[in-house]
């Protein structure tokens, strides 16, 4: 079982840092390679580029609960909401691999 998550790719959870604007506030995000990505994909799906998404996101989180504490672990955590609501994708996937 191990072997499925300690074999992934390096690649795969290696941070990657992106500099964007949040609602006109200049600043950067570090995120692992695997969030970035299926970030990207909610973005495309949304017709938005990451940015754009990101500084949606980001405004709604405002309005309705105000500052994120932590805006990174909501991106995780908006990642895996994703993921859940579309168990096809994973089931695509794990049929790749």
């Amino acid at each position: 079982m191990c072997q499925v998550f300690a074999g992934q790719e390096p690649q795969r959870y290696a941070s990657t840092t992106r500099r964007l604007r949040l609602n006109g506030q200049s600043t950067s995000i570090r995120l692992e390679n695997s969030f970035w990505a299926i970030l990207d994909e909610i973005a495309e799906k949304e017709g938005r580029t990451t940015p754009a998404f990101l500084s949606k996101l980001h405004s709604e989180v405002l309005e309705l609960r105000g500052e994120p504490e932590n805006f990174t672990s909501l991106l995780r955590c908006a990642c895996l909401v994703f993921i859940e609501a579309n168990p096809e994708r994973s089931q695509r996937l794990m049929a790749a691999e």
